[in-house]
């Protein structure tokens, strides 16, 4: 037996009269709108950029992996709106939170946007409607910061409204999943909370995976995002030390993942990138120690990645050195600014810590990546106004050396090899590549 308002919420979801409302239009809520709308659901989209908000308006998209031709055709069906007008929070049915939660400069976590969008959701929330956060966090963030915010106006979660936790899983770039194609983990504050978020994601995506309440939903996400750290870390601290017996790690990971079970592959590189790995497991580190532990594992983890940068730079002076050239003055393409393969993605990609580091040794440095085609303004780092750069065997020729720093499949490695004299690859690109192996010196 369920209360009124949740069967109401569960038939407008059931006969697609039920209004989603997503909060925040990046790299997460663009491919919900894109679940959702396949499901027949009209959307309402908020941000409080107006650009973006223009950009959807007039049919375009801001993001690689979702067509201005799909915006279109959204807008054509009327299953998109979308606004900068947070008053009209009150018109969805389900309010879906997918903004940032960065780390401040303790790495401490960040969770202003969280409270400011529940600050603006609080006094317009009516009966009867589902919050729902996807933004990662650590466990106890959705009962403790955003459901006091919410009941500011007298009405009480899970009974006057709906509270859960969904969250993101998103692979950028990887066409094999999208987010309508991967199953979600579902917590809620109450069961009937969890009903009616079941039952409007299970209408939208492959599947559902219901948890027990919030915190085991919120713990799960940044589980996933700590396994890989971690063995990221492993690979990473395992290439420092094969670099120094002449072993070629990727040559060893190749060898050991031909073993049918207990082993995982995962790849070294120049550093971590993106918005998850980074920085997802440092809630978790800085939970444990408000409870007086230590999430030794997650520090480690964290101390080695974060060295990479500075281990390429450093090998890639040796690797100048050979040929009696010092890093000042030698002119150096970054190949790569996006975090990971085949994205236009550049949030917390470790070119900028690279490029800076570069620069900082009076590098001459340029770049090139055919998804960002001008360097954008990031908080963490100073950089100069550059564009990306074609990498003909013209400009190749003129280089000392080409710092691979994202493999993307644009890219042609044995152009770049003919001609470049000098290639640091940090994720094994030119693997394939057969001749002027002399060339190649992978970090």
């Amino acid at each position: 037996m369920v209360s009124s308002l949740c069967q109401s919420l569960i038939d407008s979801i059931e006969d697609r009269s039920c209004t989603v409302g997503i909060i925040g239009l990046g790299y997460v809520g663009l491919p919900l709108i894109d679940a959702f709308t396949r499901a027949n659901f009209r959307c309402l989209g908020f941000d409080v950029d107006a650009k973006k908000v223009e950009s959807l308006k007039a049919g375009k998209s801001y993001i690689k992996h979702i067509s201005s031709g799909k915006v279109s055709g959204w807008l054509e069906q009327e299953l998109l709106d979308a606004t900068a007008d947070m008053t009209r929070l009150s018109e969805p049915d389900a309010l879906l939170i997918c903004v940032p939660t960065p780390l401040d400069d303790a790495r401490d976590p960040d969770l202003k946007y969280v409270v400011g969008t529940c600050e603006q959701i609080a006094p317009v929330l009516r009966e009867g409607q589902l919050v729902c956060l996807e933004s990662t966090t650590y466990p106890t963030t959705t009962r403790d910061v955003m459901v006091p915010i919410l009941e500011r106006g007298g009405m009480r979660a899970g009974r006057d409204f709906f509270v859960a936790y969904s969250p993101e899983r998103e692979d950028p770039g990887n066409p094999d999943f999208s987010a309508a194609g991967i199953p979600k983990v579902v917590g809620a504050i109450n069961d009937e909370s969890l009903q009616c978020a079941s039952k409007l994601y299970e209408s939208a995506v492959a599947g559902i995976v219901p948890v027990s309440n919030c915190e085991v939903a919120e713990a799960a996400k940044v589980l996933e995002n700590i396994y890989r750290a971690v063995n990221i870390a492993l690979v990473n601290e395992l290439k420092t030390l094969f670099d120094s017996m002449d072993i070629d790690v990727w040559e060893v990971i190749d060898a050991a993942k031909t073993k049918p079970f207990g082993f995982q592959a995962f790849y070294p590189g120049p550093g971590l990138g993106g918005h998850c790995i980074p920085i997802d497991p440092f809630y978790l580190s800085w939970l444990a120690r408000k409870q007086g532990l230590n999430a030794r594992f997650i520090e480690l983890a964290g101390e080695v990645n974060r060295a990479m940068p500075e281990y390429v730079v450093s090998r890639t002076s040796e690797f100048l050195n050979e040929s009696s050239k010092p890093v000042r003055g030698s002119k150096i393409c970054l190949a790569g600014v996006a975090y990971k393969k085949d994205v236009d993605d550049p949030r917390e990609s470790p070119s900028f810590e690279l490029m800076e580091l570069l620069l900082a040794r009076g590098a001459d440095l340029s770049y090139s990546d055919p998804h960002v085609p001008v360097l954008p303004e990031m908080r963490h780092f100073d950089l100069p106004e550059l564009s990306s750069r074609e990498l003909t065997p013209e400009f190749l020729s003129s280089l000392d050396a080409v710092l691979i720093a994202t493999d993307h499949s644009a890219f042609d490695y044995e152009s770049i090899v003919e001609h470049a004299p000098l290639i640091i690859d940090t994720r094994n690109a030119t693997a394939k590549v057969r001749k002027h192996r002399e060339k190649i010196r992978k970090t």
